[in-house]
């Protein structure tokens, strides 16, 4: 092979690279100004009733299909998601961290190979089906051992939810724990520590950036979760922060509302405005938390 060859292939390479970065790209900036420009009635002021001052402010009632005076107000909405989202990163995020450091630090090398893809293989499984397991079995679970007084509840949904979060800070967290030079360890053990002293105290806290960008990662998926939510949480839209109580979230709103609104109504654009805050808010986290995982890089390999 010819080294003219290897550069125009080299370049065509990268041009096919840029091309597909850039169509990627492309359709996430569509999607967005698709999804802003069903909103902008809404966002606009242009919709009679549900201005941004009843969207956000009293009274906090979330009842679309009101006869007398719909109510579109998406504060309980934000509520339920936040309760939910707090349960599961609660439940995941020490089971997650720990499984993490254990498979980076003391499993052996023949255990980490079973152990690793098998945890990150819950993130395959449909979260239609961990909704139906949680729906069908958890919920009654819980309720008999805790004397519940409502099977479906945010409690519930935030622990089922906890099973698709722990796969993402599981993964990101064992790589951000191997990534850290063997050096670091072989120091501390060389000055007397033992290998528990070691793990937390030397690789956990070098590791701590890709561990913060492993808990910002699984808290967008946790926001962004539909299915799991929508079987599982009772679908109560209430303003409060009881985990035992029913909650409704806005990505099972937009779930199990927009087949059947009316195109261009209130419901309709009131619907594409929570979609935006979604969109906003679940891109913010992805991105603060590729700078976290850009400041592991540089704080480890010096600039990278």
């Amino acid at each position: 092979m010819s080294h003219s060859f290897r550069r125009r292939l080299d370049t065509l390479s990268e041009r096919a690279i840029f091309g597909v970065s850039l169509a990627a790209i492309s359709i996430i900036v569509f999607i967005f100004i698709y999804i802003t420009r069903e909103a902008w009635p809404l966002i606009s002021g242009a919709v009679r009733e549900t201005s941004l001052g009843s969207v956000f402010g009293p009274p906090f009632q979330w009842d679309p299909v009101s006869v007398q005076q719909p109510r579109y107000n998406v504060v309980p909405l934000v509520a339920g998601t936040l309760k939910v989202t707090l349960v599961a990163m609660l439940v995941g995020t020490p089971l997650a961290l720990g499984a993490a450091l254990y498979t980076a630090e003391f499993a052996s090398h023949r255990l980490r190979e079973w152990l690793k893809p098998t945890v990150e293989l819950l993130a395959g499984i449909p979260s239609v089906v961990v909704g139906f397991f949680a729906l069908i079995v958890m919920a009654s679970w819980i309720q008999d051992i805790l004397g519940l007084q409502y099977r479906l509840n945010a409690f519930t949904a935030g622990i089922a939810l906890s099973l698709a979060v722990i796969p993402i800070v599981f993964t990101v967290a064992e790589d951000a724990l191997s990534a850290v030079p063997a050096t670091y360890r072989e120091a501390s053990l060389a000055l007397g520590a033992s290998a528990v002293q070691t793990a937390v105290r030397v690789v956990l806290p070098a590791a701590s950036p890709g561990i913060g960008a492993a808990l910002i990662l699984g808290m967008g998926r946790a926001l962004g979760e539909t299915m799991i939510v929508l079987m599982v949480s009772g679908n109560a839209a209430l303003l409060g922060f009881d985990p035992f109580s029913g909650a409704r979230t806005m990505s099972a709103t937009i779930a199990a509302e927009l087949g059947e609104v009316v195109y261009g109504g209130d419901h309709y654009s009131v619907l594409f405005f929570i979609g935006v805050l979604l969109f906003i808010t679940t891109s913010g986290l992805n991105w603060v938390g590729e700078r976290i995982n850009a400041g592991l890089r540089r704080k480890l390999f010096g600039g990278v």
